[in-house]
């Protein structure tokens, strides 16, 4: 009992100690490059919705930027692509291609955007200089510089 009263007691006891205390000094680490990607989104006039021809002609610059995002979305992010075929399919030429995407795309401004025939073109770009500033504002980029321990 005396042994164990003397183990809590020596317990209770380092937990106030200081020996496990340390301090991290962290420093930010800015990338070498920042590339610029840019994006090119096209919409067909004669598909969009609208009662007039200006109505479809703001539905598609709004479609041609939504394109556009997809894209740089896709270069920052990838696509995901999933194919499935049977040696059945594939003789009959039924093969099952889905691709998808998904992500957030922050500092992007539109360059252009103007009519191509029957189509409406959105020109975008990404500098990732913003993006970088941008995100150093919410979560900064840190890497340990030293640890003192006491």
């Amino acid at each position: 009992m005396k042994h164990l009263l003397l183990l809590a007691g020596l317990l209770m006891l380092s937990g106030c100690s200081t020996w496990l205390d340390k301090e991290v000094v962290y420093e930010t680490v800015p990338p070498e490059t920042f590339p610029v990607l840019k994006a090119v989104g096209y919409a067909p006039l004669a598909e969009q919705k609208g009662e007039s021809p200006e109505q479809r002609m703001l539905q598609a610059m709004k479609a041609s930027k939504l394109e556009a995002y997809r894209e740089l979305a896709e270069q920052v992010y990838g696509q995901k692509i999933d194919y499935k075929v049977t040696m059945q399919q594939a003789l009959l030429g039924n093969d099952q291609l889905k691709a998808s995407l998904q992500g957030v795309i922050r500092g992007a401004r539109v360059i252009k955007t103007y009519p191509v025939g029957e189509f409406y073109a959105t020109e975008m770009e990404l500098d990732f200089k913003l993006v970088y500033d941008l995100y150093q504002n919410s979560q900064p980029v840190r890497r340990i510089q030293s640890v003192k321990y006491y």
